[in-house]
């Protein structure tokens, strides 16, 4: 699972310097275009990173909390996070 945290950490530093880029696009009066495409991009990478986390705590907080006959808060909580992805 270390590597699921490294991969969310590495996505959000790309999305992060993405970010930076698009604030420079629009202070530069860039092409509204290829700006929106930048957003998509970013949006994309955060998504990524929410699914590594998301898999990263199944695995081990639900995990243990199931072990220890205390899952039902840490799946509610889960349930509660997909629900807010599938409205989007």
């Amino acid at each position: 699972m270390k590597k699921d945290k490294e991969n969310a950490v590495t996505s959000l530093k790309t999305v992060k310097g993405q970010i930076e880029g698009i604030i420079k696009m629009l202070e530069e009066d860039r092409y509204c275009v290829d700006i929106s495409n930048q957003i998509f991009a970013a949006q994309s990478l955060l998504k990524k990173s929410n699914i590594l986390i998301l898999k990263q705590h199944i695995h081990h907080c639900v995990k243990e909390a199931i072990k220890e006959d205390k899952g039902d808060e840490k799946i509610n909580e889960i349930i509660v996070v997909l629900e807010k992805i599938i409205q989007k």
